[in-house]
C-alpha cells in the first residue's frame, strides 16, 4: 500500500520501531499502518483493494507469515508492478547505506530490526594481517565466480573464526559485511525448533548478496569422539544433527552462491568432518590482544599519543595476563578522554573492570 493510502484508511494498526542515530543515540518511532482486514486506496486514479490476512502458523509448516491480496478495479494489470516497482524502490531507499540483518522465522528469512549504521572496517583492531587475509579471501571469492565454474568447484566458501569471547570475532563479521555491502543472516543452531530439513530450506533461500552467519557453533554440536562423555549435558537441546549440517554445507543438495561464516570460542570441540576443506576453507584464530593490537587500539581511542601507547603496552604485557579487545575497549571507555588515567590503572585492569 503506498504511503499516502496508508495515512487515509481508517482502520488501522500501530507498529513500534527503533531508529538509530549518527550520534548512535537510539530513537523510538511509530507508525500508523494499515491492520488486518480490507482496505481501499485510490492509486493513478484505480481504485485498489487491499486485503491482509495472516494464519495461525506454526515454524514447523511451509506457511507464509502473512497474505496481502490485491484486487484493482480495472483491467489494466500494468498497475499491479507499477505498485510493486514503487514498494521496492521505496525499500531499497530505507535500507540505503544501512546493514541489514536477518533472522529465521519459520521457513523465511525476514529482517531484525531496522537497517543499522555501517561499521567501518578499521573500528575492529584484529593482529596484524589478519583482517587483510580474510577481506581478500571473500573478494577474490565475490570476484571470480567463472573460476569455480570453469573448474568444476562448487560456487561457495566457508569460513571459521575461533578464539576466547570478547576478541571481535562477530564484531569483524559486522564490519566486513559493511565494508561489502553485505546482508548478515544470522541463524541460531541451538534453536528447539530447527530442523535438518528446515536448515537446509533456510541455506537455499537466503537473500542473495549475504553472509550467513552460524555463532557459537560449538554450544550446538559436540565432537564425536567426545560424545559418549557429554550424551547427557547434550541430549535433547536440538532437533539438527551434525550430519544434516554437514549435508548443508556440501552436500549434493547444498546450494551455491554462498557465503557462510561460523564462529567458535572452542574450536577442539568441533568434529573434524566439519572443519575439513570444502565445509571450511579458511580457518583465522581471533585471540587475545597481540603488542601490535595493544598499541592500534590506544592510537584510535587517544590519536597522536604514541609515547603513552607504548607505556601502555609495556605496563599490560609485564601484568602478564591476556586482555581481550573487549576488556582493553572497556578500560577506554572509563576514562574517554584522560589517557594519563589509563596508564595508571592499567595495571589492575581486572579489578576496575
Amino acid at each position: 500500500m503506498t504511503e499516502k493510502g496508508a495515512r487515509q484508511t481508517q482502520h488501522l494498526s500501530v507498529e513500534t520501531s527503533y531508529e538509530q542515530l549518527e550520534s548512535g543515540h537510539i530513537k523510538t518511532k511509530y507508525d500508523f499502518i494499515p491492520s488486518i482486514g480490507q482496505h481501499f486506496f485510490q492509486y493513478k486514479n484505480t481504485w485498489i483493494r487491499v486485503e491482509r490476512s495472516r494464519e495461525q502458523q506454526s515454524t514447523m509448516l511451509d506457511m507464509p507469515f502473512e497474505t496481502v491480496t490485491l484486487t484493482a478495479l480495472s483491467r489494466d494489470k500494468s498497475i499491479y508492478f507499477s505498485i510493486l516497482e514503487e514498494a521496492r524502490k521505496q525499500a531499497l531507499k530505507k535500507e540505503e547505506g544501512k546493514l541489514v540483518m536477518y533472522t529465521a522465522m519459520g521457513s523465511e528469512w525476514r529482517p531484525f530490526g531496522n537497517p543499522r549504521r555501517k561499521r567501518e572496517l578499521a573500528s575492529v583492531v584484529l593482529d596484524t594481517g589478519v583482517a587483510d587475509r580474510i577481506m581478500k579471501d571473500v573478494q577474490e571469492f565475490i570476484g571470480n565466480p567463472a573460476w569455480y565454474t570453469d573448474r568444476g568447484i562448487p560456487y561457495r566458501r566457508g569460513y571459521l573464526l575461533h578464539g576466547p569471547p570478547g576478541c571481535g570475532k562477530s564484531s569483524f563479521i559486522t564490519a566486513l559485511a559493511s565494508e561489502l555491502d553485505l546482508s548478515i543472516c544470522v541463524l541460531n543452531l541451538s534453536e528447539r525448533s530447527l530442523t535438518d530439513d528446515r536448515l537446509n530450506h533456510l541455506l537455499a533461500v537466503a537473500p542473495q548478496q549475504s553472509i550467513i552467519l552460524l555463532e557459537d557453533i560449538d554450544a550446538a554440536f559436540v565432537s564425536r569422539a567426545d560424545s559418549e562423555k557429554v550424551a547427557t549435558a547434550y541430549e535433547g537441546l536440538n532437533r539438527v544433527t551434525l550430519s544434516g549440517l554437514l549435508n548443508c554445507l556440501d552436500g549434493v543438495a547444498s546450494t551455491e552462491a554462498r557465503i557462510v561464516f561460523m564462529t567458535t570460542n572452542h574450536i577442539e570441540r568441533l568434529d573434524k568432518a566439519l572443519v575439513r576443506p570444502g565445509r571450511v576453507d579458511m580457518k583465522e584464530k581471533i585471540g587475545h590482544c597481540s603488542s601490535d593490537q595493544l598499541r592500534r587500539m590506544f592510537l584510535r581511542f587517544y590519536p597522536e599519543e604514541s609515547t603513552r601507547a607504548k607505556q601502555y603496552v609495556d605496563i599490560i604485557t609485564k601484568t602478564g595476563k591476556p586482555i581481550s579487545p573487549a576488556q582493553v575497549q572497556g578500560l577506554f571507555m572509563l576514562f574517554k578522554d584522560d589517557p594519563e588515567a589509563v596508564l595508571k590503572n592499567a595495571h589492575n585492569w581486572e579489578e576496575i573492570l
